[in-house]
């Protein structure tokens, strides 16, 4: 596996910084290098809200991705807007079409339309897109393991939260599922 550079980005409250943080604990559970840097500030107030996370084989560097991410996870306009110049050639882009109806105007990416909330709001809990997306992404870049996901989501949210990981599993696959047809 070479080194990939993930900006995951949305609103805030659409659980970007979650998705991230999955991603990243994941690749720990692997034993992989990692780095997670979010961007806090007004953002967190309606704007866009995201975090640059690293998985790699090798030593991360830095954590700051400066137009050379391998992959953009979007999840409203605004981020589309911010952040599609910031993949490099060749990289990937997976676009929220639930909320994002723009198409990206770059041709030398992957893009992936996946409705994540139309798809959440089918499993009955609307806060769940991210966990759509994830599906996605990891459908496509098979940067982790599904296991370690769940395992790294047991990390993240701690045992209060385990009840709620069948749910979340049913997200991560109706995901891959939907990638499947998305591009």
């Amino acid at each position: 596996m070479a080194t990939e550079k993930i900006i995951s980005a949305g609103f805030g409250g659409q659980g970007v910084m979650s998705l991230g943080m999955l991603i990243t604990y994941a690749g720990m559970v692997e034993n992989k290098e990692v780095s997670w840097l979010p961007s806090y500030g007004p953002e967190m107030r309606g704007g866009t809200a995201n975090c640059s996370v690293i998985v790699s084989d090798e030593k991360v560097g830095s954590p700051i991705i400066t137009n050379d991410a391998t992959t953009a996870v979007i999840m409203n306009l605004p981020s589309l807007e911010k952040f599609e110049k910031d993949v490099a050639p060749g990289g990937k882009i997976f676009i929220n079409s639930s909320l994002i109806t723009k198409k990206v105007e770059r041709d030398d990416v992957d893009v992936y339309y996946i409705p994540c909330n139309e798809i959440a709001v089918e499993l009955g809990n609307p806060k769940i897109a991210n966990m759509v997306m994830l599906g996605a992404f990891l459908a496509v870049t098979e940067l982790v393991k599904d296991d370690s996901v769940v395992e790294a989501f047991k990390k993240v949210f701690g045992p209060s939260k385990e009840k709620f990981i069948p749910l979340n599993v049913e997200a991560i696959k109706r995901g891959q599922e939907a990638v499947k047809v998305a591009k």
